[in-house]
């Protein structure tokens, strides 16, 4: 009887011990969400920041200045459920403005123009990398979410569902190209 009880406290033990690791786990896991989510927005604003930078500057054709200017302004006063979509939008005013080499050589002969291609090309480039890597995190913690253990012992407590950022991220051709 005695020993009965010896091994059923172990066992309990032991269950006790594994569902705290992957509670700990699960925490950590939404830690690098909210990580990966403040780098991922500090990408966004960057992007956009010097996208109105460079509308602003005079070094475009009016028309396209006006364009990458309201999907800048657009993006960085999204509200969070229209966030993806502006982002997008801005992504699309990107490769409209900047579809052909030209464009980003006439910026480049610009005075200061250089720098400003440099930043855009690196602020283009650095989203998608910030975006796969909020979104494998998301995967992580969705995976470890849908396990029976995680879920009939309330293990992710009251924390929410993690939501993967998807917006198009393709940057325009002629930046790539110099990025590369």
């Amino acid at each position: 009887m005695t020993a009965t009880l010896i091994w059923i406290l172990v066992a309990l033990v032991v269950i006790g011990l594994y569902l705290s690791w992957t509670a700990g786990r699960l925490d950590r896991l939404h830690a690098r969400i909210d990580a990966a989510r403040a780098a991922l927005d500090a990408q966004l604003l960057r992007r956009a920041s010097v996208a109105q930078e460079l509308a602003t500057s005079g070094v475009l054709d009016p028309a396209a200045s006006i364009v990458l200017y309201e999907s800048a302004h657009a993006a960085r006063q999204a509200e969070e459920e229209l966030r993806e979509v502006a982002e997008s939008d801005l992504s699309q005013a990107l490769r409209a403005v900047f579809s052909v080499p030209q464009q980003v050589e006439a910026v480049r002969e610009a005075p200061g123009g250089e720098e400003a291609a440099r930043e855009l090309t690196e602020a283009v480039r650095r989203v998608p990398m910030a975006r796969r890597f909020h979104n494998d995190a998301v995967r992580a913690a969705r995976a470890l979410r849908r396990h029976r253990k995680v879920r009939w012992f309330r293990l992710a407590g009251h924390a929410p569902f993690p939501m993967a950022f998807e917006m198009d991220d393709e940057p325009p051709a002629a930046l790539a190209d110099r990025a590369a």
